[in-house]
């Protein structure tokens, strides 16, 4: 689970990225060459330490979500395109942070000569329609001419997929991105190997300097979800020790960092939820997509569980939080026995029945 940092320059992309991950690296501006930095954060999730609590683990794992600060976007590629390596990045991620200045700076000066998020945002999304456009433009050419010859493949099923990109090109055709379009499984199979960029969701990260009021703003966009935070401050909190955090957040009256609330929007964000697998050897949070079923889950643990599935053990998180162990849940018949088709609720205790 990958998300893409991205934005225009000076807008503090960088310093998001160390704020979430905790990294060091330099924020200066990079001038619109492309630079990639990755990192691997947890997910903070509550229940882990709960279930920790009660087990005692020797190993704890958290669910993931991987960072990439992504340098090379100044929202004047047009109708030339984005440059192909940018567009092989950004398409292998599985959404973005879309980081939005609304801070003031007479040190840092915004490209367009003055601060408006509004536009910004905008920008941007005419960046990757456009981008999309000229995609799948090029593709139709092919796929007429294609159609025309009619030697490779019945001209029925070229028709078929000409139709798809037809129905893509309208709505892009009327401004909007790829996110207001509903895809069908047919289509996803379809486009499996299009990255295309208006398709991904987003959030949008309102950059503020400490104190400022975020604008009134709701994205008219389906998959965009927004949050306004510093990242400077959250940055410079980060960097502390941990004692010396704790005593700078109570002092400012900072329940919780809006880092913690962007990872777990990031985790919402892509549509999934964890499930976990708890004893004394290990609590470990799984991350699966909603919808997935006991055996599709098994395969998140290891692929020979999903082949040897025999059935689901299963405790919900709020049973085991009242009855206080394994053994007393069963004992009041609140663990479950589940079959493949089961499916995954956020927060079951799972134990996995297999033979290979």
């Amino acid at each position: 689970m990958q998300l893409g940092i991205i934005g225009l320059p000076q807008s503090g992309k960088t310093t998001l990225f160390n704020a979430l991950t905790n990294a060091n690296i330099p924020t200066d501006n990079l001038g619109g060459h492309m630079q990639v930095h990755t990192a691997v954060v947890d997910v903070p999730d509550p229940r882990v330490d709960e279930l920790c609590a009660i087990y005692k683990p020797k190993k704890t794992v958290h669910a993931k979500v991987t960072y990439a600060d992504i340098a090379g976007i100044d929202g004047k590629a047009g109708k030339a395109g984005l440059p192909g390596p940018l567009i092989n990045q950004m398409a292998s991620m599985d959404g973005f942070l879309h980081v939005v200045r609304q801070f003031e700076s007479p040190v840092v000066a915004h490209q367009e000569g003055s601060v408006d998020p509004l536009r910004d945002i905008e920008s941007m999304d005419t960046e990757f329609i456009l981008n999309d456009l000229v995609m799948i433009e090029r593709k139709l050419e092919r796929l007429t001419e294609e159609h025309r010859r009619g030697v490779s493949r019945p001209r029925e099923e070229i028709q078929k997929e000409i139709d798809v990109f037809k129905s893509l090109q309208a709505v892009l055709n009327e401004n909007l991105p790829l996110r207001h379009h509903k895809f069908t499984p047919e289509e996803d199979e379809t486009l499996a190997s299009y990255g295309f960029l208006s398709r991904k969701p987003q959030i949008i990260v309102f950059n503020q300097s400490e104190g400022q009021t975020p604008p009134d703003y709701k994205s008219p966009h389906p998959d965009t979800f927004v949050i306004a935070l510093p990242a400077k401050l959250e940055m410079d909190i980060a960097a502390l020790e941990p004692e010396d955090a704790i005593i700078f957040m109570e002092e400012y009256g900072i329940a919780e960092l809006a880092m913690s609330r962007l990872i777990k929007l990031s985790y919402d964000l892509l549509g999934v939820h964890s499930f976990f697998t708890a004893g004394e050897k290990e609590v470990h949070a799984w991350t699966i997509k909603r919808g997935t079923n006991a055996r599709e889950a098994a395969g998140a643990i290891h692929s020979d569980m999903e082949k040897g599935f025999i059935r689901a053990e299963v405790i919900s998180y709020q049973d085991l939080m009242h009855f206080g162990s394994t053994a007393e849940a069963r004992n009041k018949g609140r663990l479950r026995v589940e079959g493949k088709s089961y499916i995954v609720e956020d927060g079951d205790i799972i134990e996995i029945r297999f033979n290979v």
